[in-house]
């Protein structure tokens, strides 16, 4: 039998079945107020479509446990917009396109190990490693001695990717990104 939550059991990142959709738990809040009775206020993202709703609930309203399957693979190439993984035990290859990749696709590299989150067999979404190392194809010369601004310059990413950079990166320097915020880190 399926693991079962109450909404009162609800923390940040479960994951639970509702009206046949899967949903992940962005926020929670146990609300009790002075008269009546208490209510969890949630805010849920449809893992699947990517949409996040606010919802309140009973604390004793029941919902089946979503069990999602996370699965390293490799990350090989793209060819006409479709992008190849690899699992790593087996060899065999996923295809994803665009949509299902999201925001995954401004820092996957070639030969790169990524998580494949899948409900039920239906991959939703790329999980990265928490940084990126890129080299820096294009971007302006930098002015020495110009430390007076903080803001930096625009740089792209060998992947095409753009992003503020200090001012002291160069063309072919190799940077590290965040992939959660998708901003700068240092240079490698």
């Amino acid at each position: 039998m399926a693991n079962v939550y109450m909404a009162g059991d609800f923390r940040n990142g479960t994951t639970f079945e509702m009206d046949g959709n899967v949903f992940r738990v962005v926020e929670f809040q146990h609300v009790k107020p002075g008269k009546g009775s208490a209510f969890v206020r949630t805010k849920i993202k449809n893992v699947i479509s990517g949409a996040v709703l606010e919802k309140t609930f009973n604390p004793t309203e029941k919902f089946t446990a979503a069990e999602i399957e996370k699965k390293e693979m490799q990350y090989l190439y793209e060819d006409s917009g479709i992008y190849y993984f690899m699992d790593n035990e087996t060899y065999e290859q996923t295809p994803l396109n665009k949509d299902q990749l999201g925001e995954a696709l401004n820092f996957l590299k070639e030969n790169m190990n990524v998580k494949l989150c899948s409900f039920k067999g239906n991959v939703f979404s790329v999980e990265l490693p928490i940084s990126v190392d890129l080299e820096v194809k294009y971007t302006e010369p930098g002015f020495a001695g110009n430390t007076t601004t903080t803001s930096g310059k625009p740089a792209t990413l060998e992947n095409g990717y753009e992003v503020q950079v200090p001012l002291f990166v160069n063309i072919g320097d190799v940077v590290r990104i965040d992939t959660r915020t998708g901003k700068y880190m240092e240079r490698v």
